[in-house]
């Protein structure tokens, strides 16, 4: 008898477990959290090499439309296979965002010691073309002009003439700075008058970046708009950020409730079925002790 008592444990504490996890491990729990965090910091550990595929795709949130300028450091410490990693960083925000010329626009300049626009707003209307564009970028070695590039998107990038929409449309002009040094040129004035034009800035740094200068570049608060990772091989997974910075309706993610009912449903029914068990059990145990001492 002792072992259908095992046997009736062994079958009940998976259900008390998946019972408990239902109510208690939920989103935002601090367990569930810290397993998050582990798992990540295995991943970032060993990033995957990857180059830009501007065929694939990823999944895209509903984004508010955007005039939208990657403004990104190409500059002597940036070694070729970081330069791909910011492109894939690139090409995987596109994703995200919905694409054409009546909802998101993209632009990029790129910087070293000089500045280029590699293309601009009005150029490329659709995820691929967008993404083939990015694929060709090439790095400029060099210095880190990074106010002279703000400059440019300020004045060349995002102008009519370029493509961005003008102000009566109502649409948010945004630039998202990538960097991995310390500015050699005034960042503090050009990234005002910048933001004096209704460019909301976003700065990005990795490794060896000035954080000091990534304040005076980004729009306040600067915790929603000031970023930082380690290292390039880790820089993907700021894509989660923007992607829910950018999107227009943010939506939590929650246990579809016909799943969750039907998943108690069937809790309370094993529970029901282990308790009969249980009594017809000690029915029995019962009967033998009765025969046992007759």
């Amino acid at each position: 008898m002792k072992a259908f008592h095992w046997i009736l444990l062994y079958c009940a504490a998976p259900l008390l477990s998946d019972v408990q996890g239902t109510y208690h491990l939920m989103a935002g729990d601090p367990e569930l959290m810290a397993a998050q965090s582990y798992a990540q910091t295995r991943n970032n550990g060993h990033p995957p090499l990857r180059t830009l595929n501007p065929a694939k795709t990823d999944s895209q949130c509903r984004s508010r439309s955007l005039d939208l300028v990657f403004i990104i450091d190409s500059s002597r410490s940036v070694r070729r296979g970081e330069f791909e990693k910011v492109k894939i960083f690139l090409a995987n925000i596109v994703d995200t965002l919905e694409v054409g010329s009546d909802s998101t626009r993209v632009a990029v300049v790129n910087y070293a010691s000089t500045v280029k626009t590699e293309f601009l707003l009005k150029d490329y209307f659709s995820k691929l073309d967008l993404k083939k564009a990015i694929s060709r970028i090439e790095p400029l070695a060099t210095g880190t002009m990074t106010g002279l590039a703000i400059k440019t998107a300020a004045n060349e990038a995002f102008t009519e003439q370029s493509g961005a929409r003008p102000r009566s449309r109502n649409i948010s002009k945004v630039a998202i700075i990538v960097t991995d040094g310390r500015p050699q040129d005034q960042v503090e004035e050009v990234s005002a008058a910048a933001r004096g034009k209704g460019i909301e800035i976003y700065a990005v740094g990795v490794d060896r970046a000035d954080m000091q200068s990534l304040q005076l570049m980004a729009s306040t608060p600067l915790e929603d708009h000031v970023f930082y990772v380690e290292t390039y091989g880790v820089i993907e997974k700021l894509t989660s950020k923007f992607r829910e910075t950018l999107c227009e309706v943010k939506v939590e993610v929650v246990e579809d409730p016909c799943k969750c009912e039907a998943r108690l449903a069937f809790q309370k029914q094993t529970q029901a079925a282990i308790q009969q068990l249980a009594a017809k059990h000690i029915q029995i145990e019962r009967l033998e002790n009765t025969v046992g001492r007759a």
